[in-house]
């Protein structure tokens, strides 16, 4: 569909449209509904991706649910009812997509897909958001985009005259491709982590972060989690970008890294200043032969078709507030879940609801 007839389209009305059907999305659905919503004349949900499942369905085959940093249920159904007995070596991508999609089923949420939404701009008393499926009109808007689309991969010089293979955290598929090869593994989160143990059964590898991780030996408590939502929600408040979960909570010691450690693997050095043609450069001279760089660092929240919203403080970050910092500081009829503190399964479900209650109530509309 071409921007004119967009132009000419006459938009469909709702009050509430979300974008995005992860866990975010599907927590913020269930609580319209819950607080008196009723799909598709009340609010429509729209996702990209071409089947349920958010990011999980294009995570790597061997992200197991015996690996998985965490599977919380989403509001209203059990995760485990819906796997089998042999469910810790299901993947992932197989088996969340599978609960999301029976989620969906169970509580009638029909999810627009795929849809691709373009950009959100005011319109008004109304937010006019343009898809490649249509126009609508809302308003108001709860964005549970996430962050898979927007893979973050730092600028080194010499980058381009790099003759072998980058590819980030979303491209890893196996290890398996990478056998014969001296692997790089730049990062310093939970996926470097695992990738870094994973590929180093069948390779060589050199682990690089920017700061020397910190490795938490003692089992993860509600105390630490909760220390490290309050920092997270602190900055998205005071309109910084959202910071790091990790540096507060550290990297669980499993016996997967306890074995690497053994191997050797786990021999940290500090962050390459250059690349070169056949491998990576530090500042003292050193340097590695290298095949691939994987960079494993992160990811950016997918946010550029709320530009024309104007939603950026001068912090760099979007001001938030409300109880649990869903809520756009510039704009209450926005809403953010799956962002900063909500970035998280178990941080996305108390989002949705918070801005279901949030918006709903500002909009005068529900129970």
């Amino acid at each position: 569909m071409s921007t004119d007839d967009l132009a000419a389209q006459q938009p469909h009305l709702v009050d509430v449209v979300v974008i995005g059907a992860g866990q975010a999305g599907l927590s913020a659905a269930y609580y319209l509904r819950k607080f008196g919503i009723e799909p598709e004349s009340g609010f429509v949900v729209l996702d990209h991706a071409s089947g349920p499942g958010g990011a999980w369905q294009f995570r790597w085959p061997s992200l197991t649910l015996s690996t998985v940093n965490g599977v919380h249920d989403l509001p209203g159904m059990s995760f485990a009812e819906t796997t089998g007995t042999d469910a810790q070596q299901v993947p992932a991508s197989v088996a969340v997509p599978h609960y999301f999609e029976l989620y969906e089923k169970q509580f009638e949420l029909p999810v627009h897909r795929p849809v691709h939404t373009r950009v959100v701009c005011p319109r008004e008393e109304r937010l006019r958001i343009e898809t490649d499926r249509g126009v609508f009109a809302a308003r108001g808007l709860i964005n549970a985009t996430g962050t898979w689309e927007r893979p973050f991969i730092p600028h080194y010089a010499g980058a381009e005259s790099f003759r072998g293979r980058q590819l980030h955290t979303k491209d890893y598929r196996t290890a398996a491709e990478f056998e014969g090869k001296h692997v790089v593994v730049v990062g310093g989160g939970i996926s470097a982590v695992q990738l870094l143990d994973e590929i180093s059964r069948v390779t060589t590898t050199t682990w690089v972060t920017r700061r020397e991780p910190e490795f938490r030996d003692e089992p993860f408590t509600p105390d630490i989690g909760r220390a490290a939502v309050a920092m997270v929600e602190d900055r998205v408040r005071r309109g910084l970008p959202p910071g790091s979960v990790v540096s507060v909570t550290g990297l669980p010691v499993t016996p997967a890294i306890r074995a690497a450690r053994e191997r050797g693997v786990m021999n940290r050095l500090p962050m390459f200043s250059e690349i070169l043609p056949n491998g990576v450069k530090w500042a003292d001279g050193t340097v590695i032969d290298a095949d691939v760089i994987l960079w494993c660092t992160g990811f950016r929240s997918s946010l550029d078709h709320l530009a024309p919203l104007h939603l950026r403080g001068p912090g760099g970050g979007i001001p938030m507030t409300g109880r649990l910092a869903t809520q756009v500081e510039a704009d209450p009829r926005v809403h953010l879940v799956g962002y900063g503190p909500s970035s998280s399964t178990i941080g996305a479900n108390r989002a949705g609801q918070a801005a279901a209650r949030e918006l709903t109530s500002y909009l005068g509309i529900g129970e």
